[in-house]
């Protein structure tokens, strides 16, 4: 597929809500890495083929990709001494296990060997969970976070990223969160390790646990009616994050961080006799 086919189906205006710089470099990465189009609120796809015949489906070409990232990763994995890294990472290593590396992920405990990873019993269903946590356990680590918060937009080369972390983090947790009381929001969180931060002016601020030396601080305000000011949330990391995670895997991580607390919002709303 030609990314001018691509292109000349978006608005051409590159207001970056796709999570790109500009329209161009969106149409190159739908065209050629497999990106999801519809990551462009404006995109016309009517008429466009998305799987043309002989050629791999853009599904397809962006989840061969992330595979070989993996098969990628894994053998840089494999060339790792796990129980020297371990403690700059603050994973377990059992002296009995030393090719297993044992941490929570999201409250959700991980298992990973030179040979793969086990997320809550299973193999990650997103290939994207393993990359970020590959890439986790690549970094080998470095200094325990200090709380020295900053946002996205601090960190380099960071300008498409914003973007996309609002979208598919900060916009989708004020969304989880608006109307709940702080004392709800506290409970809603709960299966997710998390400190809350009582001297916040935020109407909930929490440190959520992502991995165990990927704090998140979630700043939540609530929608303010009477000044016109909509609900919001703001996402802060450590600033030494770059030492444990490239640009990439700590969106993402954000992203998962919503992806679980809607899935717990979900099940508190189910009835009681739908929630056993």
């Amino acid at each position: 597929m030609n990314p001018l086919d691509v292109l000349k189906r978006t608005p051409k205006s590159n207001c970056g809500k796709c999570g790109y710089p500009a329209c161009l470099a969106f149409a190159a990465n739908v065209a050629k890495s497999g990106e999801d189009p519809t990551k462009c609120p404006y995109i016309d796809l009517n008429g466009l083929d998305l799987k043309k015949r002989g050629q791999t489906g853009l599904e397809d070409m962006g989840r061969e990709h992330d595979l070989e990232l993996i098969r990628h990763l894994k053998e840089k994995i494999s060339r790792l001494d796990f129980a020297e890294i371990a403690p700059g990472l603050g994973v377990d290593c059992s002296p009995s296990q030393p090719r297993t590396l044992r941490f929570p992920y999201l409250g959700q405990a991980v298992e990973l060997t030179k040979d793969g990873i086990l997320l809550a019993g299973k193999e990650p269903e997103d290939p994207r969970d393993q990359i970020l946590l590959y890439n986790y356990i690549h970094s080998g680590g470095g200094p325990e976070p200090q709380n020295n918060w900053i946002g996205l937009e601090s960190l380099p080369n960071s300008i498409s990223k914003v973007k996309t972390l609002a979208r598919y983090g900060e916009e989708r947790i004020s969304k989880i969160f608006s109307g709940l009381t702080p004392e709800k929001i506290i409970n809603l969180c709960r299966p997710i390790p998390h400190i809350v931060d009582n001297e916040s002016s935020a109407t909930a601020a929490l440190i959520f646990q992502v991995l165990p030396r990927l704090p998140q601080y979630v700043l939540f305000w609530e929608e303010e009616k009477e000044e016109g000011f909509p609900a919001k949330v703001k996402i802060l990391f450590d600033k030494g994050v770059m030492s444990f995670l490239d640009l990439e895997s700590l969106v993402f991580s954000s992203e998962r961080l919503a992806d679980r607390l809607a899935v717990l919002a979900r099940q508190e709303n189910r009835p009681d006799s739908e929630a056993d």
